[in-house]
């Protein structure tokens, strides 16, 4: 019986790193990231809608993946992504749109 019961802590504990693992939190990139200047102000996007943008998609977007640079993908493909990818944070229309007019630079 105590072996058994062993062998089921064993199996618990590997399943708790093996999901703990697959969800990882990945600071790398951040800093590589590019901050919202006065020049990147858009007719489509404020300087604070681009920082406020900036915050949401590292707080949000880094929690289950890597994050990717702007320039990653055209403003086109950023919009798909976005569109499926946005329901599953939690975010609101407004937070989204924010972090949508980051992605795209303003455009």
């Amino acid at each position: 019986m105590r072996a058994i019961k062993y062998c089921y802590i064993l199996v618990l504990s590997f399943t708790l790193l093996v999901i703990i693992g697959g969800c990882n939190k990945s600071d790398t990139g951040i800093s590589s990231l590019y901050t919202p200047a006065n020049s990147d102000v858009t007719p489509k996007a404020t300087l604070l809608e681009l920082q406020q943008g900036r915050a949401y998609y590292i707080n949000n977007c880094n929690s289950c993946h890597a994050l990717y640079l702007p320039d990653d993908y055209t403003v086109t493909q950023w919009g798909n992504i976005i569109g499926s990818m946005g329901p599953k944070t939690g975010m609101s229309a407004s937070e989204i749109q924010l972090v949508t007019k980051y992605l795209t630079r303003g455009k």
